[in-house]
């Protein structure tokens, strides 16, 4: 069934490209977008009039139920382009598992992978012109589903809407980043959803981010809700501390964090590169005693915008803890490094992680 309505995406293609408009060399991040969106409805229990076309506003009714109730989910990955004119997506059947793992915690239906899979990959095909083919540079995809219902009952929505567009992007973060402790606001508590890539969550981050960015930190580093004594996340991203010979990173058990697909691709090179890793619980105290005697050789955030975000401080307590320089940081930097030459089909993808468009 869900092949046969897949394989009939109704395809509007916009007359007149808005490409021409973009300088590809100067580009704000997340504030041009391409050509066209892809659109699926779920209504009466299944998918239905799935639609690629010119992207522009779409019409809800004031009533509309993730206004109000917040069901909305989102994912984030990227295209990129080689100097062959390639085009390659990262992993994008993780991006596909992950927002069902998202929606079905906010009580929203399951998008069929071969929906997500086809839409996204006829999109990429439509708008192929508008992946940067620059170093550095890349197609942002956002797919999100959303309650579409007219609704002021609370209770789950039985409308929905599945869409995806994309947005040419630069580097989210051009230089190493500030960051401070955070250990009065919370971002996600045990039984909550700070597992899911639910809207909500980013909205209750941006009064305390807010404050940290006024105080001079481009980003905080999360700890968890009941104590404050162990850190969770950096900003969006997940994080790593590269402490004595050992890569250490929060683990996914308390399911307040987010399971990161750069996250996993990061520990799955750096155990490849001989690294030990540990997945567990990290305390503040353990960081800022690294921090202290020398210890801590790198500290770096990970996502899909900022592929891994090297971090150049981090103040606990009022006291600025300096990390050693970017350039002498060896573990962050060949990781990086090896991600952007799989990512571009550079070297061989041993992991099967890249899909051809």
């Amino acid at each position: 069934m869900i092949m046969d309505i897949v394989s009939n995406i109704e395809i509007n293609k916009r007359e007149h490209s808005k490409i021409d408009q973009v300088d590809f060399e100067n580009i704000t991040f997340g504030k041009q977008f391409s050509d066209h969106m892809f659109t699926a409805d779920y209504k009466d229990g299944e998918w239905q009039n799935l639609r690629i076309e010119p992207y522009a506003p779409i019409q809800l009714s004031p009533a509309c139920a993730a206004i109000h109730y917040g069901q909305s989910v989102f994912e984030g990955m990227k295209a990129y382009k080689n100097e062959e004119g390639d085009i390659y997506l990262f992993r994008p059947e993780q991006n596909a598992k992950r927002i069902n793992k998202s929606a079905a915690r906010l009580c929203m239906p399951e998008i069929p992978e071969a929906l997500f899979m086809e839409g996204l990959k006829q999109l990429i095909e439509i708008d192929s012109d508008w992946v940067p083919a620059i170093e550095g540079c890349s197609l942002y995809i956002r797919p999100y589903l959303f309650a579409s219902e007219e609704l002021l009952g609370v209770r789950p929505a039985t409308e929905y809407k599945f869409m995806i567009f994309t947005s040419p992007v630069n580097a989210y973060y051009g230089d190493p980043v500030d960051v401070k402790i955070e250990t009065e606001f919370s971002r996600a508590t045990e039984g909550g959803v700070g597992f899911a890539k639910a809207a909500g969550n980013y909205a209750a981050a941006l009064l305390p981010a807010k404050i940290g960015q006024e105080q001079g930190y481009m980003q905080l580093i999360w700890t968890d809700a009941s104590s404050h004594e162990y850190i969770e996340e950096s900003g969006t991203m997940n994080i790593m501390f590269h402490i004595g010979d050992t890569l250490i990173t929060p683990n996914l058990n308390l399911k307040t964090t987010l399971a990161g697909i750069t996250r996993d691709s990061v520990l799955t090179l750096s155990k490849e590169l001989g690294v030990k890793v540990e997945e567990r619980r990290v305390s503040v105290k353990e960081v800022i005693e690294a921090a202290k005697n020398g210890t801590l050789k790198d500290a770096f955030g990970t996502g899909t915008a900022a592929t891994i975000a090297q971090i150049a401080s981090i103040t606990f307590e009022d006291v600025k803890y300096e990390l050693p320089a970017v350039d002498i940081r060896v573990l962050s930097n060949e990781v990086d490094q090896l991600l952007q030459d799989i990512k571009r089909g550079r070297v061989e993808d041993t992991h099967n992680w890249i899909y051809k468009i």
